[in-house]
């Protein structure tokens, strides 16, 4: 069977069937309700749903949801004890997503078809999934990467997540496997490192895009995580 990529709409009518392959489902715009024997409930966008191959399985969704569906013959982090999964997707698999409806829409292209597909794989192969995380906490992290230049701080992130600053903290950690603060530095870091590689920004800027209004301030936080400073970094 050849890897694909499609967009797909499914009834409010519930239906149920096998396949031969495995299938990824990643809401693009509404819910779908799936049931397997290990899994029952909703999967939204931010998300997708793994069902490995002649896993019987029933589903639902309202008439006006998409969804792209991926059906692979081979997974980099399926074996044979994977028999489900839900997870979060990453922002840049999410952006992906975006340009595959679009490009899906447009045109037959078989050649640029199967260059999406290897992007897809790509992609895929570098979140493993973990558990699913819940809307607040992902919602948390929509914000923090929306507002990356921002000051965040935990008060502030906890009302998006609409829970005590003691809550919050112990539902990320729990959810996450890091502290909020260890996570954003993660995120600012990564994206400094990107943007350092793939725009002509100077060092200030990069600093500034990500948060840190005192350079020096930033080619220490950089310098401690990457063990080069952000001007070497940049010259190589």
């Amino acid at each position: 069977m050849k890897n694909t990529l499609s967009i797909r709409s499914y009834t409010r009518e519930s239906r149920s069937h096998t396949h031969e392959w495995h299938q990824l489902v990643l809401p693009l715009k509404g819910v779908i309700h799936i049931e397997m024997p290990e899994y029952s409930g909703k999967v939204m966008p931010g998300e997708c749903v793994f069902i490995h191959c002649e896993q019987i399985h029933h589903f639902r969704a309202n008439a006006d949801a998409r969804f792209v569906v991926a059906d692979m013959s081979d997974i980099p982090w399926v074996d044979d004890s994977v028999r489900w999964t839900v997870f979060s997707l990453s922002p840049p698999m999410i952006s992906y997503l975006d340009f595959i409806e679009r490009q899906l829409e447009h045109q037959v292209n078989p050649g640029l078809e199967q260059s999406m597909m290897n992007t897809f794989s790509l992609l895929l192969a570098e979140q493993e999934p973990q558990r699913q995380i819940s809307a607040r906490i992902r919602q948390v992290q929509e914000y923090i990467t929306e507002y990356l230049s921002q000051n965040l701080t935990i008060d502030a992130l906890a009302e998006v997540a609409c829970l005590s600053p003691t809550q919050f903290k112990k539902v990320f950690r729990e959810q996450t496997s890091t502290s909020p603060l260890k996570y954003i530095t993660q995120v600012r870091m990564e994206k400094a490192k990107a943007l350092l590689m793939h725009t002509d920004h100077p060092v200030q800027r990069v600093a500034e895009l990500v948060g840190y209004g005192d350079l020096s301030s930033f080619s220490r936080r950089f310098s401690s995580y990457f063990g080069l400073s952000p001007k070497a970094f940049f010259k190589d």
